[in-house]
């Protein structure tokens, strides 16, 4: 069954998808990041390569000739979504449920500070809960410095 990990309280969402992409990828799986807002999707992609000076996250979009061989996978579209051959971690960066979901074995969803983002987020957790899933939250305003 998909295990649901909700991450609140995140001031600068993009750079908490980055660390727990970078997290993801040194544990040796692949993921999924659905974000449909075509801007917001090329901000994360540049933002992969540049938000630490130390570490890299191999990534491309998912019609990527590399998307077979490569950890981290951008999409933005939800037939692009279902095409995926592996089903270990999706990462999403959208209002709404995304597609496919419960064909990974996890699902993360970042939250941020702004409060249209958090009442999106209550109605995605409530949404998984009712579906009967697991979901973990995980307040990162408790952590930071």
């Amino acid at each position: 069954m998909t295990q649901i990990d909700f991450y609140s309280g995140a001031s600068d969402k993009l750079l908490v998808a980055c660390r727990l992409s970078a997290k993801v990828v040194q544990q040796a799986l692949r993921m999924m990041i659905y974000i449909p807002d075509s801007l917001l999707l090329d901000r994360f992609d540049k933002l992969l390569w540049t938000f630490s000076p130390i570490s890299f996250v191999p990534h491309c979009h998912v019609g990527d000739r590399l998307a077979d061989v490569t950890a981290v996978i951008l999409s933005g579209n939800s037939e692009e979504t279902q095409r995926i051959e592996h089903h270990e971690v999706l990462l999403n960066l959208h209002d709404e449920v995304p597609p496919y979901y419960d064909q990974f074995q996890r699902v993360i969803e970042v939250v941020g500070d702004e409060p249209n983002d958090k009442i999106a987020a209550r109605k995605r957790y409530r949404f998984y809960q009712e579906q009967g899933f697991g979901v973990r939250h995980h307040r990162l305003d408790q952590n930071q410095d």
